[in-house]
């Protein structure tokens, strides 16, 4: 195979040291194509440019996901979020200045669709061969779209074939380690080095014989009568995000069958340490879930490294396991595939999603399907309660500003498709017909296809107040704990839902809940905390927050803003989350926000971990 320009960045295994200028360099380039000759050399110039820029764009990416293993052995959680932030904006960041260059340097290329084939024309071959093919095609798909961004005109979600030639070794992206009756302490150890940190652990010893037990009791492995397993299988890499860092691997059982492990590890100024042990499909689900910030992986083959995702949580459609690696366009191309995958295998239509009708989008999805969509309306129905409407541009960018958080494993993340048509036979007509009525700036026509200006797809959830008309007690009383989770987490990315009521909130098949409905969404620092307590019943003074300007949040109120009708489950919420009802706990996380502090987050429960939590007082 070709040395690509990501082969030529790579220095020992490691990418050279980069900086955001190298995208700017690339970009000035497009300045050439004014100065073409004729239109064939402004073709090549601009097939060349586009491809350039592509290249700076996949290079940074890698240089990131080792920047982000440097953050976590510095102990720079601040440093890695704001890695993940340039991780998810670098593709869309370039992209819109390609195309503004392009509009300035090759105005022709926005009406004419026969130019900008030729274009492609020349680009195709520039990187046939490449591993990232498929991802240079999708890249220069992008640039079209936005080129057309003020058109009616569709650009198809696509990419081409991943392009390893038939003959290629193939790729391994993990460590295999042989089998045994039952986890060691000198297997785990080796399980441990796979990573290759520099920091060193506190203390690996412990730590090994801890997760060694833990391991064999999950899954019953004494030794002596069970079967043990056939090998284990290590990424050759650890995933990174945020404070924490994770080694994830697959056991090879005895029938052939494979069962996750997942060791997620912290550092604290001792060194480097095993925080938990999941074994459970449901932990990986939630901790693995686009919900939370892209991990950071220094694998570059992400084909492979999503099928081995895929290979140990098989609900979760493989779309979704490339976006959680940080390739989220080829997850969109994917997600986009997969839908019409689901309507021609099921037969089903979209129709109006199962719950409360949103007041400012219209939802929609298959019974089949594992996604909900949702379109802008025009103006919100008369149920809105936020004021004067600020637009659809200012809800998009809401729903933009959640894919580019962390979303703390409690919002769903948002793939937000532009210029896309789908096949009016898709839809029920009643739901085309309010599409075409009440969303009408966002979607129009075309003979057989509906287009979209703007689409937003989500993970479907059950919203809460549907979930808890028929769930089990316990599952009832596990979903309301996990809703007062949900609002911490938030609370730590600087998220503030102003509309707390109930049915904003989605549980998964796992009970793990998720904001999913984002036009009340506000930073938690802009947010004044006041209250109400202390009151006598009765005074008829208005108290002094009601002439204050701005979103004023008074937290004992919250459990009623929550609309819990069942009031054991309001007494519940109440008792396991009594800190979210006064101001105390609000105004702690707005000042460690307004310092550039890191809150912690729950993206696992408890019982998973070793041993109870260490505090480093140095840190958040």
């Amino acid at each position: 195979m070709a040395r690509t320009e990501t082969d030529r960045t790579i220095i020992g295994g490691k990418p050279r040291p980069g900086h955001h200028a190298d995208v700017a360099a690339a970009i000035d380039a497009f300045g050439r194509i004014g100065l073409a000759w004729d239109r064939e050399e402004a073709i090549q110039l601009t097939a060349e440019c586009i491809l350039g820029v592509f290249d700076v764009y996949h290079a940074e990416c890698r240089r990131i996901t080792w920047q982000a293993k440097t953050a976590f052995e510095e102990l720079n959680p601040a440093d890695s979020l704001l890695l993940s932030r340039r991780r998810l904006t670098i593709y869309s960041d370039t992209i819109h200045e390609i195309a503004a260059r392009l509009h300035r340097a090759f105005p022709g290329l926005v009406g004419d669709e026969a130019l900008w084939q030729e274009v492609e024309a020349v680009y195709f071959p520039l990187v046939a061969g490449r591993y990232e093919e498929d991802l240079a095609i999708a890249y220069i798909h992008s640039v079209r779209r936005m080129l057309y961004q003020d058109e009616w005109k569709p650009v198809e979600y696509s990419f081409g074939t991943p392009s390893r030639a038939a003959n290629s070794e193939p790729i391994t992206v993990f460590r295999e380690l042989p089998g045994a009756r039952c986890f060691t302490p000198e297997l785990v150890t080796e399980i441990l080095k796979v990573p290759g940190f520099s920091r060193p652990f506190q203390d690996m010893e412990t730590d090994a014989e801890m997760a060694a037990r833990r391991l064999n009791r999950e899954f019953d492995f004494d030794g002596e009568r069970s079967r043990g397993f056939r090998g284990i299988h290590i990424v050759n890499s650890g995933f990174y995000r945020n404070r924490g860092a994770y080694v994830v691997g697959r056991i090879v059982m005895a029938d052939g069958g494979y069962k996750l492990i997942v060791l997620s590890l912290e550092n604290h100024t001792g060194g480097i340490f095993v925080d938990a042990v999941l074994t459970s499909e449901a932990d990986a689900h939630n901790l693995f879930s686009s919900s939370l910030a892209n991990f950071h992986v220094t694998i570059p083959h992400y084909h492979e490294l999503a099928a081995f995702l895929h290979s140990i949580m098989p609900r979760r459609p493989l779309g979704l396991h490339y976006s959680t690696i940080g390739f989220n366009h080829v997850g969109k191309v994917a997600v986009a595939q997969e839908l019409e995958r689901e309507l021609q295998s099921s037969g089903d239509v979209f129709d109006t999603a199962v719950g409360f009708r949103g007041t400012v989008a219209i939802g929609f999805s298959a019974p089949s399907s594992d996604y909900v969509l949702k379109v802008i309306r025009n103006e919100p129905t008369e149920q809105y309660k936020w004021g004067a409407f600020q637009g659809i541009p200012s809800v998009l960018e809401k729903y933009s500003r959640v894919h580019e958080i962390n979303r703390t494993g409690s919002m769903l993340d948002n793939l937000i498709y532009y210029n896309i048509r789908l096949n009016a036979d898709w839809f029920a007509p009643e739901l085309r017909e309010e599409l075409l009525a009440e969303a009408s700036r966002t979607v129009t026509r075309q003979g057989d296809f509906l287009v979209f200006k703007h689409l937003i797809v989500q993970m479907k959830m059950s919203p809460l107040p549907v979930f808890l008309e028929s769930a089990s007690r316990e599952d009832a009383r596990t979903a309301i704990v996990n809703l007062g989770h949900c609002i911490r987490n938030n609370a730590a990315a600087n998220v503030f839902n102003r509309d707390l009521d109930g049915r904003n909130y989605g549980v998964s098949p796992y009970l793990k809940v998720y904001l999913f409905d984002y036009d009340a969404v506000e930073p938690l620092t802009d947010i004044k905390v006041r209250t109400n307590t202390g009151r006598l019943d009765g005074e008829e003074d208005v108290a002094d927050w009601f002439f204050e300007d701005g979103i004023v949040f008074l937290p004992e109120e919250i459990d009623v803003g929550l609309r819990i009708p069942d009031r054991e489950l309001r007494r519940l919420f109440r008792e396991a989350h009594s800190e979210l009802l006064g101001t105390a706990y609000w105004q702690g996380v707005q000042r460690a926000l307004r310092q550039g502090l890191v809150p912690r987050l729950r993206v696992y429960p408890d019982e998973a971990r070793l041993r109870p939590r260490r505090i480093d007082h140095s840190r958040v």
